[in-house]
């Protein structure tokens, strides 16, 4: 009985770290159409298994969510299913966040699970 309850308690848990997943799953055309167009990008190489990634997800969901980082567009690249952006983006780890502005990459962080550096490195893009 103590596996079962565990095991829905974890289950809970992953579901509820998928729900706050910030960005939309990140594709090489919607990329590359938003850089042409100069909009300011933040692309986040994350883990679902992550410590740091889960950390990080709140963070940038309220960040995301205040009226001057609300043009920022995110982009998720999944660390351990898309090795082609993650090695295109040069990132050695997850919970890597890039940001980019004008189509050019503009800032980085790694493993940053404070608040007020993600913002300043957000702000960055625009």
């Amino acid at each position: 009985m103590f596996r079962f309850i565990r095991s829905l308690l974890l289950l809970s848990l992953l579901a509820a770290g998928q729900a706050q997943a910030v960005g939309q799953a990140f594709d090489q055309a919607a990329f590359d159409a938003l850089q042409q167009q100069g909009k300011p990008i933040l692309v986040a190489i994350h883990a679902d298994w992550c410590p740091t990634c889960k950390a990080q997800e709140p963070i940038l969901s309220e960040l995301l969510k205040t009226p001057e980082l609300r043009g920022l567009t995110a982009l998720r690249v999944d660390f351990d299913k898309q090795k082609d952006a993650v090695r295109a983006f040069k990132a050695q780890y997850q919970s890597t966040l890039i940001v980019f502005k004008g189509g050019k990459e503009v800032g980085r962080s790694t493993g940053d699970t404070r608040k007020d550096s993600i913002a300043a490195l957000l702000k960055k893009a625009l």
